[in-house]
């Protein structure tokens, strides 16, 4: 049996009296890439910091390598690289003296794995972080993470603030340290076309709950749109959601095989219904959560 490197059962957490999550129970595979992804507010950054111990929930209990996130022991806590909102926030430190502060506190401390990787920004070792841009902080702070040799990789909206060429190497830089099958990575983004390139599984947070926990792939070879051109009662609209006006056409989403879902518009009244459009992840969670 594949080994669980986080387990998540029945969390619930409020902010106040503000409901964040309610019975959230999730769990994720050794050697899997899975995506967090979730509208402004629905608790994305809530489930890294219950991960990491910094925040205690209200119930249930989450664990990471069989340990209780509240009380996660040293030798645990330094099997998990972790890379918060905002990157490297040591700024005040050069090339040389950031390595040097950081690898006292990882035992399997890989050294050559983060020059290898400055070595390609062309910045000399006493450059401070404070002079840096955005995407060089991002390859330091890569370069951290990857010299921690870290077990599991947990990412807070990594590709904030980088440009498509940054952000595109980061990615090429994930799946790289994932490719040998012993590297789990649990991850949030805001750009959701960076997720499609690396996810192998996707967890969609609506407002208190899970909304879809799935492999990406079936996500992308399954969930469709259509679109048709008569109104159709919503309440009959059994096995569609987010049935839309979009000008003079209706449209909605649907996991039903295509040809099952178009006889399903037809007989419902819908006059040329289509036939089904594949979606990209990004317009799949669209479809899945609403334009708003």
């Amino acid at each position: 049996m594949e080994e669980n490197i986080i387990e998540c059962e029945r969390v619930t957490h409020y902010y106040g009296s503000r409901l964040i999550h309610e019975n959230l129970s999730f769990e994720v595979k050794r050697g899997k890439i899975l995506g967090l992804l979730g509208k402004n507010g629905t608790g994305k950054t809530t489930i890294i910091n219950i991960l990491n111990g910094f925040l205690t929930p209200r119930a249930g209990t989450c664990r990471l390598f069989g340990e209780e996130t509240s009380a996660l022991s040293p030798r645990t806590k330094a099997r998990v690289g972790l890379l918060l909102e905002g990157h490297v926030q040591h700024a005040y430190f050069n090339v040389e003296q950031i390595e040097r502060f950081y690898r006292r506190f990882f035992p399997r401390w890989r050294r050559e794995a983060y020059h290898e990787l400055l070595e390609k920004l062309q910045v000399s070792r006493t450059q401070k972080i404070s002079t840096m841009s955005r995407g060089q902080r991002s390859q330091v702070a890569l370069g951290l993470l990857f010299a921690q040799d870290p077990e599991l990789l947990v990412l807070d909206d990594f590709s904030m603030g980088l440009d498509p060429g940054y952000r595109r190497l980061f990615v090429e830089y994930l799946k790289e340290y994932a490719a040998g099958g012993e590297k789990t990575i649990f991850l949030t983004s805001h750009i959701i076309q960076d997720m499609e390139l690396l996810i192998d599984d996707c967890i969609i947070l609506d407002y208190g709950h899970v909304l879809l926990h799935e492999p990406t792939r079936y996500i992308l070879d399954n969930f469709r749109r259509y679109h048709f051109s008569a109104l159709v009662p919503a309440g009959e609209l059994d096995g569609f959601c987010n049935t839309t006006r979009v000008g003079d056409r209706w449209e909605t989403y649907s996991f039903l095989p295509p040809a099952e879902a178009t006889a399903r518009l037809r007989a419902l009244g819908a006059v040329d219904a289509s036939a089904g459009e594949r979606l990209s992840l990004e317009d799949a969670f669209i479809g899945l959560t609403g334009k708003y």
